[in-house]
């Protein structure tokens, strides 16, 4: 659980299984407001205890009238403390206080028109406001003490409120985009019902956050597992900060690392001033995958020998009782699902601290973070931007783009194709453009004529996205000048390989990783 930090007003997101529930935070983050997420089953003790000013009821696929739809602890409502509800959780709001809950006529489902009555929410508006349906139900009469502020032709109620009980709901979603002007109906909740202040930045988050390290951290080194990307960095420099000399910092070459990456990640931490101490683990880490193909055996077995390489190395670091993560929010939601285990999508190797064995506390100052509030913070510590926008690469290095078996040759391949798909993209100016990019090497090989001869080798995947805080994303319409220069040139230049192709899914329904 998240603690309290009483310099920032929050509010709490109850995630009713949305797939905007992570638009929602960022969005109220946008608004400099510090927001929570907490799974819908969360009791109301523990949402008052982190002391909020607004709570809002994410939306969801179920029905409110099914035999298992997600309820929550109803006490919530009895708190005194504002909520808003949209589409599903303004449904459940409807039904708790006596309003009934119908089969809309038509499922609405994209860009709507909504004629706007009035209301705090929606009054300093327009008459008429473009808007995101996403429903099959919707509110048929509205409870007693509630208005209607908000009607379309499908929907009687788009939007409703009791401001005496500081009860607001919308049956559209206003954290999209596609909501025209969805900030303002937010901020009008935020500022004008919750009566927040906007304190969430990241200077104060940076000054929050060292007062708290200095708190916890009171003796002992802190040792830094540092990869070289953004995350782990701004974590070792935020807390460098903090702690001073009691910093020291461990950079792992597993052998799944960027062509000459290692080289590059220390020579940039010598010009940040981290300790930093290198060690070349790629042979145990080569041999431990060695027929190794399941996905999640792999990010278990690199995750695992990277501890065992860490606690190795520590015991030469006198006091070495702390261990910094890079852990950021994504990591924390995709690792925990509010319908249990069997819906998480993988295992994030920041997630879930290290074994009792091992000895360490763990420190994890942006935890709560966001990828572009990391970047931020990174700016207001003096970071420089190359370090700071470089896309981030996973924890599990190449052995998640490479799918089947890890092999010493298979790196090689990989290595070489990347790093020319990088040269390419950053020639060509579109490496800033996107919010990620790297290859994937698949586990077939296709038939192919090179010269005079057949060949049988292997097919690399280019992989490039555009997203804001990772939890979507969309694939990038790279030019096809870029895309032709790069597979000629991986085809030419990388042994071993025949064929490339773009990859052209977005998240969901795919990851952005291939494993």
């Amino acid at each position: 659980m998240i603690e309290t930090m009483p310099s920032f007003d929050t509010v709490v997101v109850l995630d009713f299984g949305s797939q905007y529930t992570q638009v929602i935070a960022r969005r109220i983050r946008e608004a400099r407001v510090r927001s929570i997420v907490l799974p819908y089953s969360a009791p109301a003790a523990e949402i008052e205890a982190l002391a909020p000013k607004g709570i809002v009821l994410s939306g969801g696929p179920s029905s409110v009238y099914d035999e298992r739809a997600p309820r929550g602890d109803e006490r919530v409502f009895d708190l005194g403390i504002p909520v808003l509800g949209l589409c599903y959780g303004m449904q459940l709001m409807a039904l708790h206080y006596g309003g009934s809950v119908g089969r809309a006529p038509g499922r609405e489902y994209g860009r709507a028109v909504v004629d706007v009555t009035g209301g705090r929410l929606l009054g300093a508006l327009g008459p008429r406001e473009t808007v995101w349906m996403s429903h099959g139900d919707h509110v048929e009469t509205v409870p007693d003490g509630f208005t209607v502020t908000a009607r379309t032709a499908n929907a009687p109620v788009a939007a409703f409120e009791d401001p005496n009980r500081a009860l607001y709901g919308l049956q559209f979603h206003p954290e999209v985009h596609h909501t025209d002007h969805g900030a303002e109906m937010l901020e009008a909740f935020l500022y004008g019902v919750c009566g927040c202040a906007p304190g969430w930045t990241m200077a104060s988050f940076r000054e929050s956050a060292v007062a708290k390290i200095r708190e916890t951290v009171t003796e002992g080194v802190v040792l830094g597992a540092l990869s070289g990307g953004v995350d782990s960095t701004v974590a070792a420099v935020l807390i460098r900060e903090a702690v001073g000399e009691r910093f020291r910092g461990v950079f792992v070459d597993t052998g799944l690392l960027r062509k000459d990456e290692g080289r590059h990640v220390l020579a940039a931490f010598g010009h940040l001033g981290l300790p930093v101490t290198g060690v070349d683990a790629s042979e145990r880490f080569l041999s431990a995958l060695a027929g190794v193909t399941d996905p999640e055996r792999k990010r278990k077995i690199i995750g695992g020998l990277f501890i065992d390489v860490f606690a190795e190395n520590a015991k030469a670091v006198d006091g070495a009782a702390w261990l910094a993560q890079g852990t950021l929010y994504p990591d924390v939601i995709e690792s925990v699902s509010i319908h249990g285990p069997s819906a998480v999508i993988k295992t994030h190797h920041n997630v879930g601290g290290l074994p009792a064995k091992l000895g360490f506390r763990l420190v994890e100052p942006l935890r709560e973070l966001f990828k572009d509030e990391v970047r931020r913070l990174g700016e207001e510590l003096g970071i420089p931007r190359d370090m700071l926008y470089r896309h981030p690469f996973p924890g599990p290095g190449l052995a998640v783009r490479i799918p089947g078996e890890i092999t010493p040759e298979r790196v090689r391949i990989l290595q070489e194709a990347d790093a020319i798909f990088m040269e390419e993209l950053r020639a060509s100016g579109d490496y800033d453009r996107t919010a990620q990019a790297f290859a994937v090497l698949l586990p077939v090989r296709t038939v192919g004529v090179m010269g005079d001869g057949r060949t049988y080798e292997h097919v690399v995947a280019l992989r490039a996205v555009t997203t804001i805080d990772y939890m979507t994303a969309d694939w990038a319409r790279l030019p096809h000048d870029l895309l032709d220069r790069a597979s000629r040139r991986i085809v030419g230049e990388v042994r071993g390989v025949n064929r490339v192709v773009y990859d052209v899914t977005s998240k969901p329904p795919a990851t952005i990783e291939w494993e």
